[in-house]
């Protein structure tokens, strides 16, 4: 045993309190290396952390361009698919148009004659119409055929102005005019007003009212009319077609129409 249990009791406190010193040591130590590897860790797990959210960052932006391509196809192929649609409908077009103009090739050369016997046959109206405005009608028909010999003009025009001619030789037969013209009367050239009534008459008047005369149309020539009644009555015509007074009845020699056999 022992002989001093005090200095015994001192030594085994001081022993524990030694060896826990060492433990505290061994712990704090430990808990370093915990705290330091935990650190790492963390540290890796950050640094993977932003790589993943690169590879996201990266990825979407990807994807969304992949989808802007993809839209940019959609909107083409249905472009493209409008684009063949116009295509066909013009090859269809121009199908046709090929056709018209074959046959407008054909129509030419079938209505240029055709125009050419209608000014024949216009002329030859002219000359066995009643002779108003002979100069003017006569010029017209002159002009149409200067205009089909003419290559600078169309075919159209030229149809037109066929028809037109017509029109206004038609317009001749349900109108009334007075138009003044230099006409030989009394063994001499005189200016006279010609009064024409549709194509039932044609009259004239010297200008001092001392001749008159009606077309007749049987016979080809001029028949001087000598009555005072005509003579007024021509002259009450005149100012009616040069609208100087209101439109009446009048009493004129007209020739009576041949009875159709």
């Amino acid at each position: 045993m022992f002989p001093n249990r005090s200095l015994f009791v001192a030594l085994v406190t001081s022993v524990s309190l030694c060896a826990g010193l060492a433990v505290s040591t061994a712990s704090a130590a430990s808990l370093d290396g915990v705290f330091s590897a935990s650190e790492r860790k963390l540290k890796l797990a950050q640094a993977s952390q932003e790589k993943i959210d690169k590879i996201v960052e990266q990825t979407q932006g990807v994807h969304s361009q992949w989808q802007a391509v993809t839209k940019e196809i959609d909107g083409l192929e249905v472009y493209n698919t409008l684009l063949d649609r116009q295509i066909a409908n013009q090859l269809t077009d121009m199908s046709d148009l090929n056709t018209s103009i074959d046959q407008v090739t054909v129509i030419e050369r079938q209505i240029t004659p055709l125009m050419l016997r209608m000014i024949d046959a216009l002329d030859q109206f002219v000359a066995l119409d009643v002779p108003f405005l002979p100069e003017e009608r006569a010029g017209r028909v002159d002009r149409l055929r200067g205009l089909l010999e003419r290559s600078d003009v169309t075919v159209a025009e030229k149809f037109r102005s066929v028809m037109e001619a017509y029109q206004i030789e038609n317009d001749y037969g349900r109108t009334i005019e007075s138009y003044n013209a230099m006409h030989q009367v009394g063994g001499a050239e005189r200016e006279v007003s010609f009064l024409r009534l549709g194509r039932t008459g044609l009259y004239y008047q010297s200008n001092d009212g001392q001749f008159s005369g009606v077309w007749d149309q049987e016979a080809g020539g001029w028949v001087e009319l000598t009555d005072g009644a005509s003579r007024n009555q021509i002259r009450q015509g005149l100012r009616i077609a040069n609208k100087q007074v209101a439109p009446e009845l009048m009493l004129l020699p007209v020739k009576a129409p041949e009875s159709v056999q």
